[in-house]
This record gives structure tokens, sequence and C-alpha cells, in this order.
């Protein structure tokens, strides 16, 4: 497994809000949560992401524990993610902002920088162009820069996914990244998120939209107050009477 979460645990005065929730994502694997809101979800990826400590439990990235590290090394070792409420840097452009993604990887010193030593003006030049080509492959080129504030949110939730990409990690967490799309941009997602899938890209999906859930995830967990009640491929998660009356619906339809 590239990502190996057991038995995490996380208090919040005296509530469970995560309860012993194991699970494990390979590489190349688009891996969902689903549940309501309140189910844990956004709280796994800050524990994850070390945003938050957990009361129990480990995680392990691609054989490395991840306890006792900040959220910037959890980002340096190959972890990235998107929010649930948008953190652009509104001020900067388009092209500003997936490069800030992109510098994660980046050799040159602050020196080097400041001198534009010919490494350093090589490096950004490499950056400027991986940048332009994610926003060229999200439709977002032609406002490359805009400053980022001035999109229509639907197009800032696909911004701040191009600067998650940005650095090539190991592993993407994306926090809701079809809230605010309209069911065009909802399918293009779709649609790049199973190409970058299919180039070996793994990443956890926490989704509300269970037509997007359903078509890209390989395998789906499902939270309940803080609990896994199952777990398994899309039309295994279909199927699971438990999970048709909680939160699908008793007439089994997808919503």
């Amino acid at each position: 497994m590239l990502l190996e979460v057991e038995g995490l645990v996380k208090y919040f005065g005296g509530v469970a809000a995560v309860d012993g929730v194991s699970f494990g994502v390979r590489k190349g694997e688009i891996y969902a949560l689903i549940g309501p809101n309140g189910a844990g979800k956004t709280t796994i990826f800050n524990l994850i992401t070390r945003m938050i400590e957990p009361d129990r439990g480990t995680v392990t990235f691609a054989g490395r524990s991840l306890a006792g590290l900040k959220p910037h090394q959890v980002a340096a070792a190959g972890i990235t993610r998107t929010f649930q409420n948008l953190q652009l840097f509104g001020g900067m452009s388009v092209l500003e902002n997936v490069m800030t993604g992109a510098y994660l990887k980046g050799r040159t010193g602050f020196w080097e920088s400041l001198a534009r030593l010919p490494r350093s003006v090589a490096e950004e030049k490499k950056i400027r162009e991986e940048s332009m080509r994610l926003l060229t492959v999200l439709g977002l080129a032609g406002a490359a820069g805009m400053p980022a504030s001035a999109l229509p949110f639907g197009q800032q939730r696909l911004l701040e996914i191009a600067r998650a990409l940005a650095s090539g990690p190991g592993l993407v967490l994306l926090d809701e990244p079809a809230a605010g799309l309209n069911s065009v941009e909802a399918k293009a997602l779709a649609g790049f998120l199973k190409k970058l899938r299919d180039q070996g890209k793994s990443m956890i999906l926490v989704e509300h939209d269970m037509e997007t859930v359903m078509e890209v995830a390989d395998r789906i967990l499902v939270l309940n107050f803080g609990v896994a009640i199952a777990e398994g491929t899309p039309a295994e998660i279909q199927s699971d009477p438990e999970v048709i009356k909680a939160y699908l619906g008793e007439d089994d339809r997808v919503a």
C-alpha cells in the first residue's frame, strides 16, 4: 500500500470525530471517502496531513511514518491537498498560484534566486512552463494573468487542484473538488481525474457529488459519525443495504 491508515482516532470535546478508522490506498488508485457532513472525512484529511495530531493511530506513506511531521514536511514527502474552503492567494495571478505549488520541488536556494543565477533562471522557466501546462489541461490557460480572486468559484476549485498537482506529489487529497462546478465542468473534472489515475497518480477523494464518486472511484469507504461502516467498489457500495439505507436512499438511487 502507498498509504496505510491504522486505527485512527480523534476526539473534539470528548466526542470522537474519527473513531478507529483504518484503510489503505494503492498506487494509481482513486480512493473515495463518503458520508454526510460531520462524518469525519475532512478530519481524516487533516490527520493525514498533520494539520492536527491524532489521539491514537498511525499513518504511513511510502513506508514512512508521518508521526511528528509538520504539514509542510508532509507536503515535501509527497502528499498535497485541496481544501473544502478555498485557500488561494487571491491577490496573486492564476499562474503564480500554481507556481507556488511547484516551488516545493525547487532546488535553488534563496541567494541563487535573488542573484538570478543561471540555474535559478532555468528552474523558474521550467516551473512556469509546467504550471502553464496544468492550466491548459484544466482549461484555465486564458486566465493565467488574472488575479485568482477574479475567477468564478468553480474555476477557483480547478485552480486549487492545479496547485496541488504542481509539485508532482505521490498522493493528492481532494476535498470536494466538484463543489461549485456545473454538470459540464464536473464531467470534465471526472475525466481529468481518471486520466491522472491512468498515468499512475494516487488520489483520495472526499465528495458529496455521488455521480462523480461512482464514476471515478476504484474503492470507497463509507463513514458514519466517524466510524467506517462499509468499504468496497462502487458497485458493492451501491448494493450494500446499510449504505443504501443511510446514504443513498431506500430506493437505491444515486443522487
